[in-house]
This record gives C-alpha cells, sequence and structure tokens, in this order.
C-alpha cells in the first residue's frame, strides 16, 4: 500500500517512520537540527509550493532518510494511512 502525500507524491506504507506536526515538532532544537541537517545532505522533498504542515520521515530497504514536506496536515495523513491498513 502507498501513502499519498499530496500533489503526485506516494511513499510505500511501510516504509514511513513518522508523521510529525511541523508547528510542534520544530520547537525542540534536535528536531530543527535533524531537518536543517537532512536538507544539506539532498534528503528533504518538498510536495507542493504551499506552506508546509507536515513532515513525513520516511526509510525504505537500504536506502537513507527521507524527509517529504507537505502542506496537508497530520491528521489527514494518518486518516489516509489508516484506510490503506488491510483489515
Amino acid at each position: 500500500m502507498y501513502l499519498h502525500l499530496g500533489q503526485n507524491v506516494m511513499a510505500p506504507s511501510q516504509d514511513v517512520i513518522g508523521i510529525f506536526d511541523l508547528d510542534n515538532t520544530t520547537w525542540s532544537f534536535r528536531t530543527r537540527r535533524f531537518l536543517e541537517r537532512a536538507e544539506q545532505e539532498g534528503r528533504v522533498f518538498p510536495v507542493g509550493e504551499d506552506l508546509p504542515r507536515s513532515f513525513v520521515l520516511t526509510q525504505g530497504g537500504g536506502e537513507e532518510a527521507k524527509v517529504y514536506l507537505t502542506p496537508l496536515s497530520p491528521a489527514a495523513l494518518a486518516a489516509r494511512g489508516s484506510r490503506n491498513l488491510p483489515i
């Protein structure tokens, strides 16, 4: 299954490590440092041109972690992800 992150971007559900609210998490120095480092290493991928509301951390088999900045709320992404779960 895949998690639709907005626009035409999708990530395999099994690769999703977490969905994070940018407003709440960027208060932390460690989160800001992590995001800055990921951007310097070219692992940050913006989804669309709107102001990002959340970021999704993914890591697939053997790849480095990727950060997707998305304008969708964490609640919307979580709801999309829960619909993709097998019953």
